[in-house]
């Protein structure tokens, strides 16, 4: 059975980085997208684990390859998701869970209708500021991404679901519960379960 693909959005500190992580922890058969960057590490990031970390000569040429789902430019840096992991893992069962931003959703929705995305939007903006201030981002950089932030936010309808962040647990348990109701769908039944004759006569199996 082939797995799904969730899209997880949010505004640069609502919190979408910290939630996945314990998503994939929680959730069996779930794993994260590593997407690709060409932004420098923040301290305590490694190669391969939150992100690829690439040249921009090295991504353009994938760009020219053709080997990303969507990619976008975001505060001068180049963010990409890599097509043959994600087709591989869905093929292989398992479900995937992608962060990206608003522009990259956009792409991805135009060259992947089955995804489901998920918005996660932050109490307020002055929450926000402070969550940036606290990992330590620079300050030029804190209103870069603020005045990003109020251009994402009305793009919430756009998606699928809004879950509020004002408490990461409940936050987290949230989208827990949107991602395990998925596996719930019949189109994703597993229909050698059924082992009774009469039962599976009545659902015409």
């Amino acid at each position: 059975m082939k797995g799904e693909l969730f899209i997880l959005s949010s505004p640069a500190g609502g919190g979408k980085t910290t939630i996945s992580n314990l998503l994939i922890k929680e959730i069996p058969n779930l794993k994260r997208v590593i997407t690709c960057t060409t932004r420098n590490p923040r301290p305590g990031e490694k190669n391969g684990v939150d992100y690829y970390f690439l040249s921009k000569q090295e991504f353009e040429l994938r760009i020219k390859k053709g080997e990303f789902l969507e990619y976008a430019i975001v505060h001068g840096n180049y963010y990409g998701t890599p097509k043959k992991e994600v087709e591989e893992e869905l093929s292989r069962g398992y479900d995937l869970l992608l962060v990206i931003d608003v522009q990259g959703m956009r792409q991805l929705k135009k060259n992947k209708k089955d995804i489901i995305t998920i918005f996660l939007i932050p109490p307020s903006i002055d929450e926000l500021k402070k969550r940036m201030e606290k990992r330590g981002d620079p300050e030029i950089e804190i209103k870069k991404r603020i005045e990003t932030a109020k251009k994402e936010i009305p793009a919430w309808r756009e998606y699928d679901y809004i879950v509020l962040n004002d408490e990461i647990q409940k936050a987290k348990d949230n989208i827990k519960h949107i991602i395990l109701s998925q596996r719930l769908k019949t189109s994703r039944f597993n229909l050698g379960a059924i082992k009774d004759p009469e039962l599976k006569r009545l659902m015409g199996l």
